[in-house]
């Protein structure tokens, strides 16, 4: 006798109001103080103009994408789903999508990034979202493939998508290295790019404490703020260049590192987490009241600028003994010629880093720190040092900080305690957990998401936040885990060895070769 088990019934027409309900409310309460009324500047001074068409346009989409997720844990509902979200991404990108094809035929210019557009791109994402997710509920119900055959497929496209971040990481690398050539390059272009590979090598440095050694750490940008003060003291008082004083840099950083490291070692958890948080305070405040050392709060100005190897100066006169750079090279002088020099000099220095990176985690230092965020307890049970393990990765992340940060400062000519507070840290972090804790090409994608979209919408003005916020909500319900989560193994068993490795020779018998 065979027994059907009816599909789970959907929330009950009261659940459904009370929810849908308590989003409006909810996004009514955030839509009043932020986007119904604007202050703007009249004859009479500061007056308030309201903009209830965008808070209703915003609160509908709410509604109606709250209902959209509550009709998808409803079962025989996908169908609405999927038509009601093709039909919003179809009206969302419907204006985007004419004003841009026209501006590639060559009928109308560029459009420029406006809050309508913003609201509309919104909407149409979000009903692709709903659209897709509906679609592929629908495929599954009507598909005849067993879960083995399902794991067997996702299987199969995971290693086309590792193939594939293989080919994007290779472009990268190429886009990279022929950006500030390319027609669309400015110097505005080549400073974003700058900050962004910037952040890129600090999230590479965290991730060695926080993807492979499995350590939350607040702090990080303590290491950031020794790198960059200690070369700032180091040129300004001992007259040390950039090049000596950046394995200084480094250097010292790694020792507040160990510092750092000792105290904590036996905490785990969130009481690790506040330590570290507290260490990165201790360096913030300790740079505001040591003024006779830091300048305090007044920060430190004039810091030098890097010179080309000791060969020439990036400035136009020259410096000391050293001849300008358009000179020694036989160039017309361009302002841009120290900017693209900072530019290709931190992505030499986060290409030092990523290949650290990889060639450590497979050595037995690299293995034992996946091995203590697995399981800390097996760690010891197998005779691991704890101790020193912690150590090296605390120390070797906090030098990658150090190294950052001196270039930080070169590169901003000016330092202050206002540049490295706790949002600096969390923004750091936010990198390596959103782009897949472990994965280099995952934290190079989150740092140009979190870096570069706020810079693509600045002409956004309010708005800029918001969609940012709404980016980052996304980018949580698609991939929790990480934009790209699959870390490959270190160490790979003879019968899962890629092609054109030789496995193992098996053990001769016991009698072979007796006589």
């Amino acid at each position: 006798m065979s027994v059907r088990h009816s599909a789970p019934a959907g929330p009950g027409r009261e659940a459904m109001l009370k929810e849908l309900g308590l989003t409006l409310l909810i996004g009514l309460a955030l839509c009043v103080p932020l986007v119904s009324y604007q202050t703007i500047d009249d004859v009479g001074g500061l007056q308030l103009q309201a903009r209830w068409p965008s808070t209703v346009f915003i609160l509908v989409a709410l509604v109606l994408g709250r209902l959209g997720i509550i009709l998808l844990r409803t079962p025989g509902k996908e169908s609405w789903v999927a038509i009601g979200g093709s039909i919003a991404a179809a009206i969302g990108m419907l204006d985007l999508f004419r004003d841009t094809l026209a501006a590639l035929l060559g009928i109308a210019e560029w459009p420029a990034i406006s809050p309508t557009y913003a609201l509309s791109f919104l909407l149409g994402v979000g009903g692709a979202v709903l659209a897709i997710r509906a679609g592929v509920r629908l495929g599954r119900q009507r598909s005849s493939v067993t879960a083995a055959q399902r794991d067997a497929r996702k299987e199969a496209i995971g290693e086309q998508v590792r193939k594939l971040v293989s080919v994007f990481a290779v472009a990268a690398v190429l886009f990279a290295l022929t950006l500030p050539f390319l027609p669309f390059s400015n110097r505005y272009v080549i400073d974003v790019a700058t900050l962004i590979v910037t952040y890129v090598m600090l999230g590479w440095g965290l991730n060695i404490i926080v993807g492979y050694a499995g350590l939350l750490d607040l702090g990080y940008v303590a290491f950031y703020a020794v790198g960059a003060y200690s070369y700032a003291l180091a040129a300004q008082h001992l007259g040390i260049s950039f090049w000596l004083a950046l394995p200084f840099a480094g250097l010292l950083a790694a020792s507040f590192g160990l510092i750092l490291g000792f105290p904590v070692l036996r905490l785990r958890g969130d009481y690790f987490a506040i330590v570290t948080l507290g260490f990165g305070e201790i360096i913030r405040i300790v740079l505001i009241n040591w003024y006779g050392v830091t300048n305090g709060p007044d920060g430190i100005s004039g810091i030098p600028r890097p010179d080309f190897f000791g060969l020439a100066a990036m400035s136009r006169n020259g410096s000391g003994d050293l001849p300008p750079f358009h000179e020694y090279f036989g160039l017309e002088y361009s302002s841009e010629h120290r900017i693209i020099f900072l530019y290709y000099l931190i992505v030499a220095m986060a290409a030092l880093v990523a290949i650290f990176t990889v060639r450590i985690r497979k050595l037995p230092i690299g293995r034992a720190w996946e091995a203590l965020r697995e399981d800390d307890i097996a760690c010891a049970s197998l005779g691991i040092n704890r101790t020193t393990v912690k150590l090296a990765a605390f120390a070797i992340s906090a030098a990658w900080g150090g190294f950052a940060g001196a270039f930080f400062a070169t590169r901003q000519g000016f330092i202050s305690p206002e540049s490295f507070t706790f949002i600096e840290s969390a923004i750091i972090l936010a990198i390596v957990v959103m782009g897949g804790m472990g994965s280099l090409v995952g934290i190079a994608i989150a740092a140009v998401l979190l870096i570069g979209l706020p810079e693509v919408f600045r002409d956004l003005a309010e708005y800029r936040m918001v969609a940012f916020g709404a980016g980052l909500v996304m980018i949580m319900i698609w991939r929790p885990r990480g934009l790209l989560s699959h870390r490959e193994p270190s160490v790979l068993l003879a019968d899962r060895m890629p092609p054109g490795r030789l496995a193992p020779k098996p053990a001769a018998a016991a009698g072979e070769g007796a006589e």
